[in-house]
C-alpha cells in the first residue's frame, strides 16, 4: 500500500493534537474537522487543514458517520485516524471507511464486532487458554435464571451489559435483596448506552488492581507485548491515573501476563495497536477482562518507557507495513505515570464543569510532558467529555516519576472551569500511593473532599490581592510628598467626616 498522505483525524480536543503532532513529523497532512463550538479549538488552529462538520451535539457532528466520510472523500483524504471514543471501536464505521475506498486506522472491522461483544472476547480469551473471571456463559435472560447463576458463581457479584464499554453498564450486587433492583436498572442503562440489553454476571472480586497490556500487531502476524500499565486509580469505573510498569509485577508475573495478552491477539488476528485489560486480585492472580480495539487515553506513558510513537505504528501498520523494531520489542526503561487533568469538580462528586479558560501555564523541565488541547480564551463547551490534558512524567523509578509529578502539578495553572488539579497533589502525596498499595476501591476508602488544599490558583489570586491592597495604602498615604519629606501629611490625604474643619 501507497504511503498515507493526507490523514482525517475523526475526532477533537487533545487526541486530535497528539495525532497531528506525529502526521507532521512524518511530513503527512493532518485535516482536521471541528463542530461548530470547536471552530477555534486547539486542534483546529494545528492541523494543517479543518472543515465544519456540524452543530456542537456529537450525534449531529462527530458522531455523524455519513458526514465524516462525505467530508474525507471530498477533502480526498487517504486515511481516517480514529483517535479514541467516538468510532474507534465502531465497526460499520470501519467498515463504511473501506467500502469509500479510505483506510481505517485501526484493527479490522470483524475484529473490532467480534471484541466488542464481551461474551464473544471472553470466548476468545479461554480457547487461547488465558483465566477469566468465574461467570455466567452467556447473557442471562430473566430475572430467575440470574437468581440461579448467582447461587454459583456466590456473593459478591457484578453485573455487566453485553455490549458495554467504557465503564458503563456495570454494576456490583452484595445479596441476593439487591439483585432484582440492580437487574433493571443494569438492563435499563445497557439499552439506553448501547442498544443492547444482554446482562451477564461475573463474580466479584474485592479491591481488585485493573492493569492492561499494550499490544501491537503487524500483517506478517507478528504481536509484541509493550509492558502492562496500572490503572487501579478510577471513579465511577473511570480512569485518574495510569502508570507504567505496575508496582504489582515482578519479571515472572510480567513474563506470564504479556503471553496471555499476546495469545489473545493471535487467537483472534489481531492487527494495529490494541489494550488487553485485566484485573488482578490480592494474591496477584490475574484475570481476563476485555480488550479496547484501540488507542488508549492512556498510551503515553508506554512511549515513554518505551521510546515509541505508537501512533506512527498504527499508520505504518495500516499502510502496510512491519512494526518498526521487527522481532525484538524496545525493553521499557524507566518508570511513567499519567495524570488526566479534567474539568471537574473533586470537592462536588466530580461533576464537571465548563467555561473559559482564564489562565493556563503548563509545567516543564526534566521527565514532564504534556498532551493538552487548550489555551488561554478557549471556551470548554458542555458537549463533550471534560478531559483537557494529560500531564506524563518519567523518572528512572517509580519515586522519581512521582516527585516530578508532584513537582509539576505544582507548576500548572489553569484558572476558569474547576478542575483536579489539586485533588492529583493530594493523590500523588497519599501515603498508600506512595507505597504503590491500590486497587480500584482506593478513592472509596481514602478520599474525603475535605483533604484537598486550596487550589494554586486561588492563593495566587488571594497573594496578589494582598499585593494590591498593600501597594494601594502605600500610595494613598505618600500621595503629595516630594522625595525630602516635605509636602502635605498624610492626615491631609485622609478621609475626614463632612462638615467639619
Amino acid at each position: 500500500m501507497a504511503k498515507l498522505q493526507r490523514v482525517l483525524i475523526a475526532n477533537r480536543g487533545e487526541i486530535a493534537v497528539r495525532i497531528v503532532r506525529t502526521l507532521r513529523e512524518l511530513g503527512r497532512t493532518s485535516i482536521a474537522l471541528f463542530s461548530e463550538p470547536d471552530r477555534v479549538a486547539q486542534h483546529v488552529l494545528v492541523a494543517d487543514e479543518a472543515y465544519a462538520i456540524g452543530p456542537g451535539p456529537s450525534r449531529e457532528s462527530y458522531l455523524n458517520a455519513e458526514r465524516v466520510i462525505a467530508t474525507a472523500k471530498r477533502v480526498r483524504a487517504d486515511a481516517i485516524h480514529p483517535g479514541y471514543g467516538f468510532f474507534a471501536e465502531n465497526a460499520e464505521f470501519a467498515s463504511a471507511c473501506e467500502a469509500a475506498g479510505i483506510a481505517f486506522i485501526g484493527p479490522r472491522p470483524a475484529t473490532i464486532s467480534g471484541l466488542g461483544d464481551k461474551l464473544a472476547a471472553r470466548a476468545a480469551a479461554k480457547r487461547a487458554g488465558v483465566p477469566v473471571v468465574p461467570g455466567s456463559d452467556g447473557p442471562v435472560g430473566t430475572l430467575e435464571q440470574a437468581r440461579a447463576a448467582a447461587k454459583t458463581i456466590g456473593w459478591p457479584l457484578m453485573l455487566k451489559a453485553a455490549a458495554g464499554g467504557g465503564g458503563k453498564g456495570m454494576r456490583i450486587v452484595r445479596s441476593e435483596a439487591e439483585l432484582a433492583g440492580a437487574w433493571e436498572l443494569t438492563r435499563g442503562e445497557a439499552r439506553s448506552a448501547f442498544g443492547d440489553d444482554r446482562v451477564f454476571i461475573e463474580r466479584a472480586i474485592e479491591r481488585p488492581r485493573h492493569v492492561e497490556a499494550q499490544i501491537l500487531a503487524d500483517s506478517t502476524g507478528r504481536v509484541a507485548f509493550l509492558g502492562e500499565r496500572e490503572c487501579s486509580i478510577q471513579r465511577r469505573h473511570q480512569k485518574l491515573v495510569e502508570e507504567s510498569p505496575s508496582p504489582a509485577f515482578d519479571t515472572a508475573i510480567r513474563r506470564e501476563f504479556g503471553e496471555a495478552a499476546v495469545r489473545i491477539a493471535r487467537e483472534v488476528g489481531y492487527l494495529s495497536a490494541g489494550t488487553v485489560e485485566f484485573i488482578m486480585d490480592e494474591e496477584r492472580r490475574f484475570y481476563f477482562l476485555e480488550v479496547n480495539t484501540r488507542l488508549q487515553v492512556e498510551h503515553p506513558v508506554t512511549e515513554m518507557v518505551t521510546g515509541l510513537d505508537l501512533v506512527e505504528e498504527q499508520i505504518r501498520v495500516a499502510e502496510g507495513g512491519e512494526l518498526s523494531f521487527g522481532d525484538a520489542a524496545p525493553e521499557p526503561r524507566g518508570w511513567s505515570l499519567e495524570t488526566r487533568i479534567l474539568a471537574e469538580d473533586p470537592a462536588r462528586g466530580f461533576l464537571p464543569s465548563v467555561g473559559r479558560i482564564e489562565r493556563v501555564r503548563f509545567p516543564s523541565g526534566p521527565g514532564v510532558r504534556v498532551d493538552g488541547g487548550i489555551y488561554r480564551g478557549c471556551e470548554i463547551p458542555i458537549h463533550y467529555d471534560s478531559l483537557l490534558s494529560k500531564l506524563v512524567t518519567w523518572g528512572r523509578d517509580r519515586d522519581q516519576a512521582r516527585r516530578r509529578m508532584l513537582r509539576a502539578l505544582g507548576e500548572f495553572v489553569l484558572e476558569g472551569p474547576q478542575h483536579n488539579i489539586a485533588f492529583h497533589r493530594w493523590l500523588f502525596a497519599h501515603p498508600e500511593f506512595v507505597a504503590g498499595r491500590l486497587s480500584t476501591r482506593f478513592l472509596e476508602q481514602h478520599f474525603e473532599p475535605g483533604v484537598l488544599d486550596p487550589d494554586d490558583a486561588v492563593r495566587e489570586s488571594a497573594l496578589l490581592a494582598a499585593a494590591l491592597h498593600q501597594r494601594d495604602e502605600r500610595l494613598r498615604t505618600t500621595i503629595g510628598r516630594r522625595e525630602d519629606g516635605a509636602g502635605p501629611s498624610a492626615w491631609k490625604w485622609a478621609p475626614r467626616a463632612r462638615g467639619r474643619s
